[in-house]
């Protein structure tokens, strides 16, 4: 998996030799010639080194967007069979959208490779990306921001449950296509490859003509490796996470340097924002103008309000635009892309904000002040319980109750005013009901796609949020240093 890789044969034996055994791979293949030959490549290899442990299954996600494809999907299993390998179709059903139906597509076709590792009891699933893939991507993102880029990544962890890698990235097509015609193995070759409505298509035939068009990005990589150890160790000396709900960030962290306040305060931006991208280019110059200007004040970007004072910076989602959550017994789902809920109740329950419901935590508080003091946030907080990925924490056990009356008093009710608060049958749920209700942190930009390159700072943020670390890669090495 290293960009001097050339020959697909090597990159296989060195990502076959980086592999942590005993190993069961995935294969998603298409039929179309890079998996084709990602396929066939690994058979041969695992074959011939039988003492490494490592076996094969397959899975073909059939989109059922065009005619034929079911037949592709048969063609694609009788390979599988000739050589001896489990395979699974797997059929993306229901209604397609009419509009972002590529990405769509992306989304039911990784969550389909999932539920297909989960059956084979795979370790890590691979695709067939190559360095032809590597160079469209790299020339689309080129054109929408001056920043280098660093492309498509060889790893990227899905779901938090399973690592997605590309042993092939830095291989050509040509010489995988080359490699299946001296196998006499043919390939699919799907229509919309040549479809010019999408820009993939048309980028790639622009670069088709362009000699000049590759470039090496171990730099870019080695950098934002960098950036995000910088992220990691700014984190531990400069944020600190209040109740689970209100981030601070102290006046040293505000003076660090720019690209590490860039990476972080984007990044944080997404998590408190739950959103699953960190703000543009124009909302972060805004952000960073305003965090770094030194003047006390607030302002809102990416559902986030930065509120500045003399003590640091404090982070809270704004209450507003919150929907809640519905979810039927057995359901699971994410709320305001900041929490993970799973309703393991036999009625339904509702997810909501806690500024919708300020009067009822009023009564029960049993307070007679018209507004919410200190006291009344704290009983808020008491009355909302964090199930996080490591097991039940109430937040008032965390010391919040002695620690709050030293925060400042609008941020802290504001960051309250946006907890989640659960519902069954228009009720608060008993002790022994929320045990059943799974609620956890969910952090936007990094649970449902994480790349290797965010792995370090995403790793420490989990322990700033209490969370269980993510899982690691199923590697030994990438180039020779672990992660």
């Amino acid at each position: 998996m290293s960009p001097e890789t050339a020959s697909p044969l090597q990159a296989i034996l060195q990502f076959l030799l980086s592999l942590q055994s005993p190993a069961r791979i995935l294969v998603a293949i298409s039929g179309g010639s890079d998996s084709t030959g990602l396929l066939l490549l690994l058979d041969e290899a695992v074959k011939a080194a039988p003492h490494l442990k490592i076996s094969l299954c397959a899975a073909t996600v059939d989109h059922a967007l065009r005619a034929g494809s079911a037949d592709e999907a048969r063609e694609v299993a009788a390979l599988c069979t000739s050589l001896g390998i489990p395979h699974t179709t797997m059929i993306w059903e229901g209604d397609k959208p009419k509009t972002g139906i590529m990405a769509a597509a992306r989304e039911a076709r990784y969550g389909l490779l999932e539920t297909a590792a989960e059956s084979f009891e795979a370790d890590l699933i691979v695709t067939g990306h190559t360095f032809d893939d590597q160079r469209e991507t790299l020339q689309m993102r080129g054109m929408r921001t001056e920043q280098i880029s660093t492309g498509i990544a060889d790893a990227v962890l899905f779901n938090g449950r399973f690592w997605i890698l590309r042993p092939l990235l830095f291989s050509s097509r040509a010489d995988i296509r080359s490699f299946l015609k001296e196998h006499g193995v043919p390939w699919i070759d799907d229509p919309s490859n040549e479809d010019m409505t999408y820009e993939r298509v048309r980028t790639r035939r622009k670069l088709s003509t362009d000699a000049g068009a590759e470039r090496n990005i171990r730099a870019a990589w080695e950098a934002r490796l960098a950036l995000s150890a910088r992220g990691a160790e700014w984190l531990d000396r400069h944020f600190t996470l209040h109740g689970g709900l209100l981030g601070q960030v102290t006046p040293d962290g505000l003076r660090q340097d720019r690209a590490v306040l860039d990476y972080t305060l984007g990044r944080l931006t997404a998590i408190f924002g739950g959103l699953p991208f960190a703000p543009g280019r124009a909302h972060m110059e805004r952000i960073l103008a305003f965090v770094t200007g030194g003047e006390p004040g607030r302002m809102t970007a990416g559902r986030v309000v930065f509120d500045l004072r003399r003590d640091g910076l404090y982070l809270a989602r704004e209450s507003r635009g919150i929907l809640p959550l519905v979810l039927q017994p057995g359901e699971a789902g994410v709320w305001d892309g900041r929490y993970y809920a799973r309703n393991g109740l036999s009625t339904s329950i509702v997810v909501e904000v806690a500024a919708a419901n300020a009067p009822s935590f009023l009564c029960l508080s049993q307070e007679t002040s018209e507004s919410w003091g200190a006291e009344d946030t704290s009983r808020v907080i008491e009355s909302i319980t964090t199930q996080t990925r490591g097991g039940w924490i109430p937040v008032a056990s965390t010391g919040m109750r002695g620690r709050m009356h030293h925060l400042p008093k609008a941020a802290w009710k504001r960051a309250v005013a946006s907890a989640p608060v659960i519902f069954a049958k228009a009720d608060f749920l008993s002790p022994e009901s929320a045990r059943m209700v799974e609620l956890a942190p969910y952090f936007a930009p990094f649970d449902r796609f994480l790349t290797r390159f965010d792995f370090i700072f995403a790793n420490r943020l989990s322990a700033v949020f209490a969370t269980a670390p993510y899982a690691r890669l199923p590697l030994r090495s990438i180039d020779g240093k672990t992660i």
